[in-house]
């Protein structure tokens, strides 16, 4: 995806911007279980009618610092998609976008003046396909399309999610196929770009297309629902009015391309993908840290040993361990004071290994969600046809979040037996609990309890949901893939990672303190620099909850630095 305006893009709304910004920087997220029905309240519409942000460009209306990402209904990436979600970018269309709409809006054209039978455009929807449309009721079957499908129920969704899944919506109508006046694309690019973001409930999707959550969105494109504008929720026409934009008429198939599709999976999935590719960065430097303060055995890292059976991701872990671990004494296992680590340490290249496994599998499976035709039916603009399609139907998208949902739940799981193999006098070789008291004090200790709970949390939210199918209309809506639901765990499961990675960078941070290697390696240095510019080392027992909510935040999620770890394994890859 083109990140900059070129010769043969259109602005969508008049205006262009210049710069770049670092689209790689911290993904917020929420911090709320998906299982009880709230949803993460960071960037996202609260009670009072005003936007919670702390690091989103888009929520306090902010200009971004780069340019508008290019939409060609080809290659949305997920880069593009937290440039826009997050940072605030502008969209464009590409020069070809408008004029593909128009040849497949010929073809629905001309199926309407002919009558020909064509489901959901001359005819009802789901059970009531048989029942024929009068011909001057189609533009109002394409409103109360809208209408009758906004039935999404719970907190309304983070301001970010809500713009992933408009522009996954945008790019998806760009690709061709669904039949839609072209204006009605423009309209969702004008929402986007003058900011106005619908309010999307949490919950109404089961994966055969986001309907109940993406009428929501179709209402305000028609002036109707509620929308949040410069930090107030309003009605959807007031909204429009104040971003200088005005309600679309629908035509017929307008409404239902308008709720069609997995774009809330996708969109939502994009953020989830892009923030776990940090969060394994980090956990590789967080491992890196107990390495140091465990002075472990890097043997199992060794290219020779893992080229024995080379498992997936397994060789890529390990080379970035070592890259962090360059610098440092660790690069020779002579250096180790054991011959043989525990499992949780000998074998973390293996699990992260696995978790770029199943972030590889995620990426391929979410990649067609974002850059296709996701309608039904669809519009072949070549032959003047319109076919019944089951590409709304995301199962392979569904099994990938799930398969990333376990992944994740092992990488917690080994980061939780790390620490306490560290609190363990007897397999660290350092103080009982990292106290310099030794046992008389609590030291780290009660902090493990916290790290289990966080596991316990995350391996419950790693249920899988795509071998739960639920059921929509009768007879004929019978199997459905649950992929928004998929996604929207995810954003969880990540954020309470992240705080058990915080709980483990704090302790081994202690632990090299401890241990007082004469040299770190320059990731787990880098690290260790940052947490003790934050929180000093543990002396005598204290409160230590705040100590990792500050880690999490300041450390792990800082753009800083993620970008020189991101920089400092750029030079070995």
């Amino acid at each position: 995806m083109t990140s900059g305006l070129s010769g043969d893009s259109v602005e969508a709304d008049g205006r262009t911007l210049s710069g770049d910004s670092d689209v790689h920087g911290p993904a917020p997220s929420g911090d709320s279980l998906v299982v009880d029905g709230r949803t993460p309240m960071r960037d996202s519409v609260t009670a009072g009618g005003r936007t919670r942000s702390r690091d989103s460009a888009v929520a306090d209306g902010r200009t971004p610092s780069r340019g508008p990402v290019v939409v060609d209904g080809r290659s949305l990436s997920c880069d593009d998609v937290v440039a826009v979600a997050h940072h605030g970018a502008q969209v464009a269309l590409a020069a070809e976008v408008l004029p593909r709409l128009t040849r497949d809006r010929a073809v629905v054209d001309d199926v309407v003046d002919r009558q020909v039978p064509t489901y959901g455009l001359t005819t009802g929807l789901g059970s009531r396909s048989s029942y024929a449309l009068p011909r001057d009721e189609l533009a109002e079957f394409s409103v109360r399309t809208v209408r009758g499908r906004a039935n999404a129920v719970g907190d309304p969704l983070p301001v970010p999610v809500v713009r992933a899944a408009v522009l996954a919506r945008v790019n998806g109508i760009a690709s061709g196929g669904s039949g839609v006046r072209p204006e009605i694309l423009s309209q969702l690019v004008g929402l986007l770009n003058s900011r106005v973001h619908p309010v999307v409930p949490e919950v109404g999707s089961i994966g055969a297309s986001d309907l109940c959550q993406m009428a929501h969105v179709g209402l305000v494109v028609i002036g109707e629902g509620r929308a949040e504008f410069d930090g107030e929720v309003l009605d959807g026409a007031t909204a429009l009015r104040r971003a200088g934009l005005t309600p679309a008429e629908l035509g017929p198939k307008d409404g239902h391309v308008l709720c069609s599709a997995s774009p809330l999976a996708a969109g939502q999935g994009a953020l989830a993908l892009h923030e776990t590719g940090a969060v394994l960065m980090l956990a590789q430097t967080v491992t890196a840290l107990t390495f140091e303060g465990f002075r472990a055995n890097t043997s199992p890292l060794d290219a020779r040993v893992l080229d024995l059976r080379p498992a997936p991701g397994q060789s890529r872990a390990a080379h970035e361990l070592l890259a962090l671990l360059d610098g440092g004494e660790l690069g020779d296992p002579r250096h180790a004071r054991r011959v043989q680590d525990p499992v949780s340490l000998r074998c973390a290249a293996q699990v992260h290994g696995a978790l770029y496994a199943a972030l590889d599998f995620a990426t391929a499976a979410l990649e067609p969600e974002l850059n296709g035709c996701g309608d039904n039916p669809v519009v072949l603009a070549d032959t003047g046809e319109i076919l019944s399609s089951g590409n709304f139907h995301t199962p392979a998208l569904a099994l990938a979040f799930d398969t990333l949902a376990l992944a994740l739940t092992q990488t917690a799981a080994i980061s939780a037996e790390r620490m306490r193999r560290l609190l363990n006098p007897a397999v660290s070789g350092l103080s009982a609990n990292l106290s310099p008291y030794g046992p008389e004090r609590s030291g780290f200790a009660p902090l493990a309890k916290t790290a289990q709970a966080l596991v316990a949390e995350i391996r419950m939210l790693s249920a899988p949901v795509c071998t739960d199918p639920r059921h929509g209309a009768d007879a004929v809506e019978d199997d459905s893939t649950n992929a928004a639901l998929g996604a929207r765990r995810l954003t969880t499961m990540l954020v309470r990672l992240r705080q058990l990675l915080a709980v483990e960078a704090l302790v081994a941070a202690q632990a090299v303190d401890l241990a007082a290697p004469s040299a770190l390696g320059r990731g787990p240095g880098l690290l260790h620099r940052a947490i003790r510019e934050l929180v000093p080392p543990l002396d005598d027992d204290r409160p230590c909850g705040a100590d990792v909510e500050r880690v999490s935040g300041e450390v792990l999620e800082s753009a800083d630095i993620r970008s020189a770890l991101r920089a400092m394994l750029r030079e070995v890859s």
